[in-house]
């Protein structure tokens, strides 16, 4: 056996280019994209258990809709599907070719059907970050791929515990095909960080490893593998595949005469050297717990860690508007102009979110590279900070155990670069989107129909004059946020006086078509708005 994946491994060494997974939303072979936080329930300000996305990407769709709970006939399949890049639309875009199916359940769950679906009707909530993994793990002699899988789950399954369980089966079974993935599950009462990499070249299954984060805990994913050292003998804390020790061992990649086994370092040893990840844990956590002074140039951090305040939704959105702000790690920072009054200061040019033919033009630096494997050449990037411009969406879901299942489910949704953004709630019992959430964007072009373009296009014009743009926008979203914050529970404990659970979800929905039209609008509002106030001065 050992003598056969050795063969396996170095056969892959060859065809590695030829069969993987596609990278296109990869920077130099690196996963780039996603973000995701977890908070357990005493770790909240108020009970709720939390997980978040960041669908950082370059090509992923724009649109979104809810999926309803569907019955369907013995016998009926469903359909998986491999994702590959393609460029023959009006921007890069992905497309999905069927490749197989599985036998379908009776019932499924509904669920928000964002690009990684997010949560059903059941308040379970679904994040996600790519860490990549061994390249020589990946095989296409499988069905399932990320996207594929977070649905099953949310169509199938109620609980986390549950999701994990079904997750082992599915890929056991079926396959796995994709590259390493991290999925942050959460449930009403617990949240658990998922880790998944493929068998090998050649073969079906899958290996994975499952850890609960601490109720009194938070914890991070930024496309880094961070589950190290497991106790597979505490079942509350801990999931494995029944192959995980056996293929690290055999692999070399593991010896347990000399050393512990850690998860990360057996099947994802080069994630933990990017400091595109490491400084995303590190700023993460030193948010929420400054008291721990924790080093920004350390290769690993905790697993996770205890906040020193409870974290609420605000905290949740200002991590994710973090570009570095005031840091050594901030890109503005040495991009300097002289005022009025003959004081130097950072340009109001200057902005977090350049693209990277710009770095090197503005001779920005940071710790960001990556190295050309082909040619030896070495490209940096700057900083990879938290908020992101080619960010499609990002999610904070809150589960509640104390309220129906309608009501306690809330996806908090906003439209690309998360800071210049707002989130509206979309609630489990939430049965349609505003239209201009599901009118598909990136692929036919810009438009004045897809709620996408009009956060992109003010996400990109704040970007040209970020000093003074950015103030003009946050004077709109933050009371619009905070009203929303403010107003959740007099919504809620209305929902709840409805007796009927058909029209209290039609309340809900109302309510999120309400705010997600009038987000909508106001993002066409402020690009109009900044064009005309800054003429000529960007």
């Amino acid at each position: 056996m050992k003598k056969l994946l050795l063969a396996l491994i170095s056969f892959s060494l060859i065809i590695n280019y030829i069969n993987a997974q596609d990278k296109s939303d990869w920077k130099g072979g690196v996963p780039e994209g996603c973000t995701s936080i977890m908070v357990g329930k005493l770790a909240s300000t108020d009970g709720s258990v939390m997980t978040s996305h960041t669908d950082d990407s370059h090509r992923t769709r724009s649109w979104m809709d809810v999926v309803p709970p569907k019955t369907y006939a013995p016998g009926t399949k469903e359909a998986m599907y491999k994702r590959t890049a393609t460029d023959s639309l009006a921007m890069p875009a992905y497309k999905h070719t069927k490749i197989g199916e599985i036998p379908q359940i009776e019932k499924t769950y509904g669920f928000i059907n964002t690009a990684y679906p997010c949560m059903n009707e059941h308040q379970l909530g679904i994040g996600e970050s790519t860490f990549g993994g061994r390249d020589i793990l990946q095989s296409d002699n499988g069905l399932i791929d990320c996207q594929r899988l977070v649905q099953l789950m949310l169509e199938r399954t109620t609980t986390a515990r549950e999701a994990i369980k079904l997750a082992g089966e599915l890929t056991k079974e079926y396959g796995w095909n994709d590259y390493g993935e991290c999925l942050t599950i959460a449930d009403k009462k617990e949240v658990w960080s998922f880790e998944i990499v493929g068998p090998g070249k050649g073969l079906k299954g899958a290996i994975w490893v499952a850890q609960r984060v601490p109720d009194n805990h938070i914890s991070v994913n930024a496309n880094a593998s961070r589950i190290m050292e497991i106790d597979l003998n505490n079942p509350d804390y801990f999931m494995a595949s029944e192959n995980i020790y056996t293929v690290a061992k055999d692999s070399g990649w593991w010896n347990p005469d000399k050393e512990v086994f850690r998860f990360a370092y057996a099947y994802a040893p080069h994630s933990r050297t990017s400091f595109a990840s490491r400084r995303r844990e590190w700023r993460i956590f030193d948010l929420a717990a400054p008291s721990l002074k924790l080093d920004p140039n350390a290769e690993n951090y905790p697993f996770s860690i205890k906040p020193d305040e409870k974290i609420d939704l605000a905290k949740m959105v200002e991590f994710f508007q973090d570009y570095y702000e005031g840091t050594p790690y901030d890109m503005t920072r040495n991009i300097k102009t002289t005022d009025k009054n003959g004081k130097t200061i950072i340009s109001p040019l200057a902005n977090p979110f350049m693209p990277y033919d710009q770095l090197e033009i503005s001779n920005v630096n940071g710790d960001w590279f990556y190295t050309d494997h082909k040619t030896g050449n070495i490209s940096f990037l700057g900083e990879r900070t938290i908020a992101r411009w080619y960010t499609m969406y990002g999610t904070i879901i809150q589960l509640r155990d104390w309220l129906p299942d309608e009501i306690g489910g809330v996806a908090w949704l906003a439209q690309d670069n998360i800071a210049t953004s707002v989130y509206i709630p979309v609630y489990a019992g939430t049965t349609d989107l505003p239209k201009s959430y599901k009118t598909p964007g990136r692929i036919n072009g810009f438009t004045h129909e897809s709620a996408w373009w009009a956060f992109n296009r003010l996400g990109t014009l704040t970007a040209q004059r970020w000093g003074d743009m950015r103030h003009d926008v946050r004077k709109v979203w933050d009371p619009m946020q905070k009203e929303l914050f403010d107003n959740q529970k007099t919504i809620e404990d209305n929902a709840q006086k409805i007796k009927s659970v058909a029209k209290r979800k039609q309340f809900l929905t109302d309510y999120t078509l309400k705010w997600g039209n009038t987000a909508v609008n106001k993002a066409w509002e402020l690009g109009d708005f900044l064009w005309t106030k800054y003429d000529e001065k960007f």
